[in-house]
């Protein structure tokens, strides 16, 4: 893994007592993104969630280091306050690559999406993130060119992302067509299909498949080792109980990506408002669905955390 990647910017890193002690101890950690605190979730369910998840991480052994921007530093790692003060920023910056250097430079709070993420946990040598879903290419990109830059950096950063698959409301073929022209495995955890975030089932296969943190580890032990720099999906179905079928959340989605096109939503904009629009129109199912299956991927990345550090 390259310098550049790894720790070459420690001037714009800070970490909370917690993360530091960890360090210290080399003890595992494992990245948490703040989209979901800023446009992700309504709040209090936000706050709560983000919280719930740590928590999940600690009692899995192993370390939360949740990541913003906060007075022109990345922090590695944020405390009550810093969770309530992004929660009630107004117009806070949602970061990806491009704008990420824009907010340290200018001072300005932001808020990490999956690309952030992953670039700042590889800066603070952070080798597993967890999320909800990933980005990934947009229903019509063929015209639009909308391609998430969370697919870029899976293709360049060394970072192993922990999520339900792709959002539902993107095209999953494609994304991973473009998954794979870039290099990038995706592993589904003990399923033959990729999964669609609040389904189980996209009805794609799974390219890869493996059923325990070990056996995840011991995948990227070896991918290391051939010296491939490349970022890791590890696909994680949400529980069968807490999920709401492809084949229901289809008309649901169809609807809020019209509302969307009619109301010329686009950019940054269109996932807080898809999901909150579908949010509205399963009655919370949705909201539920997305909570669950977030706390799903926090067991099994603290659990992997644990395996790659030999534990």
């Amino acid at each position: 893994m390259s310098a550049a990647r790894r720790g070459s910017a420690p001037q714009y890193l800070s970490s909370n007592a917690e993360v530091t002690r960890a360090r210290e101890r080399g003890t595992p950690i494992v990245a948490l993104e703040t989209t979901i605190v800023t446009h992700g979730m309504p709040y209090p369910e936000n706050i709560e969630t983000a919280r719930a998840v740590e928590q999940i991480i600690r009692d899995g052994g192993a370390t939360p280091a949740t990541i913003a921007v906060l007075d022109g530093r990345i922090r590695v790692g944020i405390d009550d306050g810093e969770f309530e003060r992004l929660a009630h920023i107004r117009g806070v910056r949602k970061l990806s690559r491009a704008d990420l250097p824009y907010a340290i430079a200018s001072g300005e709070a932001g808020s990490t999406t999956v690309a952030a993420t992953m670039i700042c946990a590889a800066l603070a040598g952070i080798e597993v993130f967890v999320t909800g879903g990933i980005g990934g290419v947009h229903r019509g990109a063929e015209t639009t060119m909308d391609v998430s830059a969370d697919v870029a950096e899976l293709a360049r950063t060394p970072v192993t992302v922990v999520s339900a698959g792709a959002k539902a409301l993107l095209d999953l073929p494609k994304t991973l067509e473009v998954l794979e022209s870039a290099g990038v495995p995706v592993v589904c955890y003990r399923s033959d299909e990729f999964p669609a975030f609040w389904s189980r089932s996209s009805g794609l296969a799974a390219p890869l498949r493996l059923d325990s943190a070990a056996d995840i580890s011991r995948f990227l032990r070896v991918k290391r080792e051939l010296g491939q720099d490349e970022g890791v999906l590890i696909a994680n179905p949400i529980d069968e109980a807490d999920e709401i079928s492809a084949a229901e959340m289809r008309p649901f989605i169809d609807e809020v990506l019209a509302d969307a096109e009619r109301d010329r939503i686009t950019g940054k904009d269109v996932t807080p408002f898809l999901l909150e629009r579908l949010n509205a129109l399963t009655g919370g199912r949705s909201l539920a669905a997305n909570i669950a299956l977030v706390k799903n991927n926090a067991r099994l990345g603290a659990e992997l955390a644990v395996a790659l550090l030999g534990g």
